[in-house]
């Protein structure tokens, strides 16, 4: 693939992560070929963090220190050496933004899994924003936007082989036990459970297996997937993720939702797009029709995470959980 048909790939992913539509053309027209991406991204972000150090209030710093976190997220995308540095590095700005804007929120660790934790210390009810294959917890901060301004509060992690965690664990499919560890680490009753792209069948099993899970939601999640009809590049980053091609057939092999959908107690809210169609991929229809209280949102003009559609989906999934988790009061 060129790297031009790979930015024309990552547009509406890049756009639905934050990124200025302007900006990403003009960094990537500047691209010569696949292995300037990380480079030019990661430059980028740099830029951004000099723009904060000048900057002439807290909030236009951290401000800027956002944008930072999400172009260093950017630049793991693509084959790229030093990803793991850049996705320090994001995770390092987002800690800087959050310190500025919001001296709230609170960095929660343990085994397995990282993330902050934002909003009001009296809400209702927690959100965990959960990324998928080759995503981070930066890359959703408009999800977390949008939860927030429900009155929610919202907890967005890197688990297992994710983000910040990439370099030193692998995937696990077995996510009720990272769940697990969360809402104890976290100090709540309950929890609501979003999964994006990959981390959609990670919410949906921990959903099935872990009761404190009191709502769910999934987006461009996978029900099934066949290793053999993956692309190329999906097996790729697979096999970098779970530890070898070995580790990421056998994962793969364990990413089927058939009899793990019943046992979904939690209302659950499935959107898929009806534009992502990736070889090997099952999308989530089935997920939401065989679980107990389930409901599916297609957006025939969505594509993959649905950055090409917000508007159709990201206001319904934030009021499904302010309708479930906090009785529909703001």
């Amino acid at each position: 693939m060129s790297v031009r048909e790979f930015a024309a790939a990552q547009y509406t992913r890049a756009v639905g992560a934050g990124l200025d539509p302007p900006e990403y053309r003009r960094v990537t027209d500047g691209l010569a070929s696949l292995p300037d991406w990380g480079p030019a991204f990661a430059d980028t972000g740099h830029a951004y963090l000099r723009r904060a150090q000048k900057a002439a209030s807290s909030v236009s710093a951290g401000e800027h220190l956002l944008t930072a976190a999400r172009w260093f997220h950017v630049a793991t995308l693509a084959p790229y050496t030093q990803a793991h540095r850049a996705a320090v590095e994001a995770d390092q700005a987002l800690g800087r933004a959050l310190a500025a804007l919001e001296p709230g929120a609170r960095r929660v660790s343990g085994e397995g899994f990282t993330g902050w934790l934002r909003g009001p210390a009296d809400a209702a009810a927690t959100v965990v924003v959960v990324p998928g294959l080759n995503s981070a917890k930066e890359e959703f901060l408009d999800l977390s936007s949008a939860l927030l301004a429900r009155g929610l509060a919202v907890f967005a992690m890197d688990g297992p082989g994710q983000g910040v965690l990439a370099a030193t664990t692998v995937f696990r499919p077995d996510w009720e036990q990272v769940v697990s560890r969360v809402v104890d680490a976290l100090g709540v009753p309950r929890i609501g459970l979003v999964g994006l792209s990959l981390g959609g069948f990670f919410a949906a099993r921990a959903a099935a297996m872990e009761a404190r899970v009191a709502a769910v939601a999934t987006v461009s999640g996978p029900f099934r997937l066949d290793w053999e009809e993956l692309p190329p590049s999906v097996r790729d980053i697979m096999a970098q993720r779970a530890g070898g091609e070995r580790a990421a057939r056998d994962f793969a092999r364990e990413v089927d939702l058939a009899a793990l959908a019943s046992r979904i107690a939690a209302p659950l809210l499935v959107v898929d797009g009806g534009q992502d169609v990736i070889p090997g991929v099952t999308n989530t229809e089935p997920l939401a029709r065989l679980a107990p209280h389930g409901a599916y949102l297609s957006v025939p003009h969505g594509d993959h995470l649905l950055g090409n559609a917000r508007s159709d989906w990201l206001a319904p999934l934030a009021d499904h959980f302010l309708h479930t988790l906090n009785g529909g009061e703001a």
